[in-house]
């Protein structure tokens, strides 16, 4: 059955363009296209609020107050217990997203998390056994390093179309702005999304496997001497001179002379953004190191994971503390 609503806003009556029927104020919502209904919905969320300025100024004050207080203390959190902290914004990077997406159905995103999850939960089962598999260091960073390039690419290709779409390209092709428009915005944050998730699990994931080698200790002297032909991240030789070309991956040395695996170290420095030798706590040269400037952890790209890392992960929580306020005092 077609809807019919009455509209009236400071005591004039609003038709909006659109034409009256039997009875004055009143029209067929149904016949309405899609513009119009949004414009009657505003009238209407006019008429609902009117008179409550000084009520939506309180609780504007309120959500200014929370965020305040709710960002001083996560950064004394942060400052003060970062492991903890860090523990905490990772289950809710990992949590948050897969309730809103259950509750709007978007399955798209729920295959990919799913599938992320179950290989991530397994490499991280890898990760933290004691004794640690010879194998397991090289399994690792190769997938959470195959995963960080996977993601930069899909942010990459999702920037791209979004700006395409801005300067009008996706009319070429025949494509909608708005479609072209999600499609660039799903996959931008498919790509930043997976790669901070990824990069947290990366981090926690080199700590245990580091500390259980033993030529890394976070807080104090190795457990271990490190010889001249033994890589310190996964403890296995180093078949491969540092002058000569391998076959599957080089051999890399450090500004203070210890040499690596090719992919155990670039997991160590780009994945689990220790930018520090493992064995000496030397600060590692990552631009002469790596050419590609997608491979340097820099600090604009580690603010944008950290803004990315609040918003998905404390920000529903935030808002979610504020309506409750709202709720006690009786706001609406």
């Amino acid at each position: 059955m077609a809807g019919v609503f009455e509209v009236e806003v400071d005591g004039v009556e609003h038709d909006h363009g659109l034409e009256h029927h039997n009875e004055p104020n009143q029209f067929d919502v149904s016949k309405l296209s899609p513009e119009e209904k949004w414009r009657v919905e505003h009238a209407r969320m006019h008429a609902k609020h009117k008179g409550h300025e000084a009520m939506h100024a309180e609780m504007v004050l309120i959500l200014i107050v929370t965020l305040v207080v709710a960002q001083l203390v996560l950064v004394q959190w942060k400052q003060r217990h970062p492991k903890s902290y860090n523990l905490v914004t990772l289950f809710q990077m990992w949590v948050v997203p897969l309730y809103f997406t259950t509750k709007l159905h978007w399955w798209r995103f729920l295959t990919t998390w799913f599938i992320f999850s179950v290989i991530t939960a397994y490499i991280s089962y890898r990760a933290t056994r004691k004794p640690l598999a010879c194998t397991t260091p090289r399994l690792v960073y190769k997938w959470f390093l195959l995963l960080y390039k996977i993601s930069y690419a899909t942010g990459i290709a999702g920037y791209t179309v979004v700006m395409f779409t801005l300067f009008g390209i996706n009319l070429i092709f025949r494509i909608k702005p708005e479609d072209a428009m999600d499609f660039g915005v799903s996959l931008l944050f498919y790509g930043l999304y997976y790669g901070v998730l990824g990069r947290d699990f990366a981090e926690m994931c080199a700590d245990f496997m580091a500390s259980t080698v033993g030529y890394y200790s976070a807080s104090g002297m190795p457990t271990k001497h490190l010889s001249d032909n033994i890589c310190a991240v996964c403890g296995q030789p180093i078949l491969v001179d540092v002058s000569e070309e391998g076959i599957i991956e080089n051999t890399y040395r450090l500004s203070c002379n210890h040499v690596f695996h090719e992919f155990c170290i670039r997991g160590w420095c780009i994945v689990g953004k220790k930018q520090m030798c493992p064995y000496c706590k030397e600060k590692v040269d990552l631009k002469r190191m790596f050419s590609n400037p997608w491979e340097r952890p820099h600090v604009m790209y580690g603010q944008l994971l950290d803004w990315l890392r609040y918003l998905v992960a404390w920000q529903p929580v935030i808002i979610g503390f504020v309506q409750g306020i709202n709720y006690i005092l009786g706001l609406e």
